[in-house]
């Protein structure tokens, strides 16, 4: 019996979910696994042959039995988009909410969800944080989709969506479906997942909506890498002009945002002097649309058919680029590569101009080989081209590689192994994995073991694989990150400060050292520290940059690793917010990970260390993402004042919160601040501690041999927050402890000993916060 195509006729109640009448041969085929099974389902197939459909299908099963279901998108612009389309969900009454990292959650709103979307990392963040109220909504989900399960491959993140979905089916043992673009091994996806044999689909090019004809093209070498990249520029445009010129689209794949910027510029260019005829310069209509553009370069190019499409652009802009490509007004559209895992824009003809990228944190390295084809499978637009035509422009050495690559695919392995320590630390911290025989159980779930399985010559297989995952378990035991008592198992502070903040263990090693340091922690070993860290050991450094940052550093760090002391030097510079031009374009993404590697060692230094220290490096860490001096680093904890901010204010000698207070209004207007502004900031400083201390039975003078006992008193006048209370005596401490501070009074000894004079200082600090420290002192004589 033949499975219907209508879907009025196979999901009547659903059907207005659906933007079209009848699923496709693909659809059909998969159709009775994804809506009439409970199993797990693996469905292999080509770019644009209609996956989302049968995602859409299980989630339809799903809310039909009142269940929950989670889908997992590759990119966070695809979740995005996912919440725009599936308003046809909202419409028939269920709730879809988006989860991500750049949005506050809503518990309650999670909570409710019939439908959630997330990428892998913040479902991994969730499942970390599932015994948690605000993350207990995770462990409610009765199906999980995986789009675009061959990101399982990728170095970065592929092991992140592996322990995840791993953890789900630990956790609530959800039905899965995972979808992925053509893979040779889908069987072995099939295996971690437990999918049967009739759940499981792997279609070929046959089932391409649009026939794809896919080669790989050399270019001749200029003087240096700036000269390759126009050759190889021209030698794309000789290969998207046929298509062009035929009423076609042809959508070129560069390295970077820069990137797709200048190669539209010189694809202009090049257009107007081959004489070919672009743009829509005679639309009256197009031409004023594109006026509201906000980039000034897209707003000029669009209009001559020529566009850029990268993750920098305003949303606005970005929406409006896909809407005229989709139309047929820009007719040649460069792009990075995210836009192929992204939004659905496919074209005649598909270039892909680089083959090789630059990484922050890893130099020049080749574009994965899921990132080639994911881009490549974008050639051929249904419904409007009979073929799709897709390139790899690369050098004549490579051309080999990637002509195989093209000829036979690439088999999907797990990169879990390269983090085997973390993940498996990260499993014990949560509390996943408590004893010996979890550890095995746990191992059983990975798709790293679904593939030694089936590929031993490519892994450990076997008793060998549980020998390695055994031996790391040792190791984690020897290093401090986990306990062992007999088959029990169970994490150290160590090592849930390393899971909750994601570090490489030997980053949090060196932290936890730091912390053990019996001197006084300062600004210079912090910074070392973090520049140091595991995280930032692919760093590379050129010529140039290593000249700019030994000007930046002097002789400090010089026996680092070069990548190691460019970071230092990043660092180090971007604290006052004077990065060298030659450091810049990859200050951005140094600092970024530096900030969290800053809150992560600020963590381990309240756990380890003394709070005087956290405040320390929470100052270093606001320097650092807002580029103020130390003067000026303590008014960013006002909220409403930013880096420029803090410095103005700082240069009129206003450099606390309790500076602002004091100023009131007035005396911020004459600082230079509008009297609103100047409102909401002094209404912010007020919020901040505003601290008062008192002493008690303080004598001026102590007889020798004598002693008294006196108090110290520590009021904050605003909201309680987190403090670090310490008294000494000419520098020795006598007290210390850490509150949630509101009013506490200590104890003083005053004991007339050998020393003339004595010092009593009180200080208080802030963790939390990047403000300097409060400190109050009294003399007493020794007679």
């Amino acid at each position: 019996m033949s499975t219907p195509s209508g879907v009025e006729e196979v999901i009547p109640e659903f059907a207005d979910a659906f933007p079209f009448e009848s699923f496709n041969r693909m659809q059909r085929a998969a159709l009775p696994a994804v809506l009439d099974s409970d199993d797990n389902v693996v469905v292999s197939a080509p770019t644009a042959s209609g996956k989302t459909a049968l995602a859409e299908l299980a989630i339809c099963r799903t809310l039909r039995r009142g269940g929950t279901a989670l889908f997992l998108a590759p990119l966070r612009a695809l979740t995005n988009e996912k919440e725009n389309e599936w308003e046809r969900f909202e419409s028939l009454g269920y709730s879809v909410y988006v989860v991500t990292g750049e949005r506050d959650l809503n518990p309650r709103r999670a909570e409710r969800a019939d439908i959630l979307v997330m990428t892998p990392e913040k479902a991994d963040s969730a499942t970390r944080k599932h015994d948690s109220p605000r993350y207990s909504f995770v462990t409610d989900v009765d199906c999980c989709v995986i789009d675009e399960v061959h990101l399982l491959d990728s170095d970065e993140r592929g092991a992140v969506l592996e322990v995840t979905v791993a953890r789900l089916r630990r956790l609530c043992d959800p039905r899965v479906v995972a979808l992925s673009a053509t893979m040779s091994n889908v069987g072995d996806i099939a295996d971690w997942l437990d999918a049967p044999v009739d759940c499981t689909f792997q279609f070929g090019d046959d089932y391409r909506p649009v026939p794809l004809h896919a080669g790989v093209e050399t270019y001749a070498h200029g003087d240096n890498a700036f000269a390759d990249k126009y050759r190889r520029l021209y030698r794309a445009l000789d290969l998207a002009e046929p298509h062009i010129t035929d009423g076609g689209q042809a959508l070129a794949f560069v390295a970077s945002r820069q990137d797709t910027v200048r190669a539209a510029e010189k694809a202009r260019d090049e257009l107007t002097e081959r004489d070919i005829d672009v743009g829509a310069r005679g639309d009256y209509d197009f031409h004023t649309d594109a006026q509201e553009l906000q980039n000034d370069t897209l707003r000029q190019s669009v209009v001559d058919g020529v566009g850029f499409h990268h993750a920098g652009l305003s949303k606005a802009d970005k929406d409006r680029v896909e809407e005229w490509f989709r139309a047929g007004k820009i007719q040649l559209l460069f792009s990075t590569s995210t836009l192929a895992w992204g939004v659905n824009l496919p074209a005649r003809c598909v270039v892909i101009r680089d083959t090789k990228h630059h990484d922050p944190l890893e130099g020049e390295v080749d574009m994965s080989p899921l990132d080639i084809l994911q881009m490549l499978g974008r050639a051929g637009r249904p419904g409007y081209d009979d073929a799709g035509y897709a390139h790899v422009v690369c050098d004549g050495s490579d051309a080999d590689r990637y002509r195989q690559l093209l000829e036979d695919g690439k088999p999907i392995e797990s990169r879990l192994a390269g983090g085997l320590d973390a993940h498996l630390n990260a499993e014990i911290a949560l509390g996943v994995i408590d004893d010996l025989e979890d550890v095995m159980g746990w191992l059983e779930t990975t798709f790293y073991y679904a593939r030694a399985e089936s590929a031993p010559d490519r892994y450990d297989a076997g008793d060998s694989l549980r020998e390695r995952v055994s031996s790391t378990l040792e190791r984690l035991v020897e290093d401090g990150f986990v306990e062992q008592s007999g088959l029990e198992i169970e994490p150290t502070p160590l090592g849930r400060l390393a899971s909750q903040y994601y570090l490489r263990l030997e980053t949090a090693a060196a932290f936890h050292r730091l912390c053990e340091r019996t001197e006084e922690l300062e600004e210079s070993p912090v910074l070392r520290t973090v520049a140091d860290a595991a995280e930032f050991d692919s760093v590379s450094a050129r010529r140039d940059e290593r000249e700019a940052f030994g000007a930046v550093l002097g002789g400090e760090g010089d026996d680092l690793e070069a990548g190691n002391r460019k970071v230092l030097a990043i660092l180090r510079a971007g604290m006052d917010g004077t990065t060298p031009g030659e450091l810049q374009s990859d200050a951005w993404v140094i600092r970024r990970n530096a900030v969290r590697m800053l809150a992560a060692l600020r963590a381990f230094c309240e756990r380890f260390a003394a709070p005087r220290d956290a405040s320390l490096v929470r100052r270093v860490e606001a320097r650092v993402e807002h580029g103020v001096s130390a003067s000026a680093v303590g008014l960013t904890a006002v909220d409403g004042v930013g880096s420029g901010r803090a410095s103005k204010l700082a240069s009129e000698g206003l450099t606390t919160p309790a500076d602002l207070r004091d100023a009131g209004v007035d005396g911020l207007v004459a600082a230079g601040l509008s009297e609103g502004v100047a409102e909401r900031v002094l209404e912010q400083a007020r919020t901040l501690p505003d601290i008062a201390v008192e002493w008690t039975d303080v004598p001026e003078t102590v007889a020798r041999g004598e002693n008294a006992m006196a108090e110290v008193t520590v009021r904050n006048g605003s909201d309680g927050e987190p403090a670090g209370i310490r008294v000494t005596v000419n520098g020795v401490e006598m007290t210390a402890e850490t509150r949630y501070l509101g009013t506490t009074t200590l104890p003083v000894g005053v004991f007339g000993g050998d020393a003339e004079t004595l010092t009593y200082e009180v200080e208080v600090t802030f963790p939390e916060l990047p403000l300097p420290a409060v400190t109050d002192a009294r003399t007493v004589d020794v007679e």
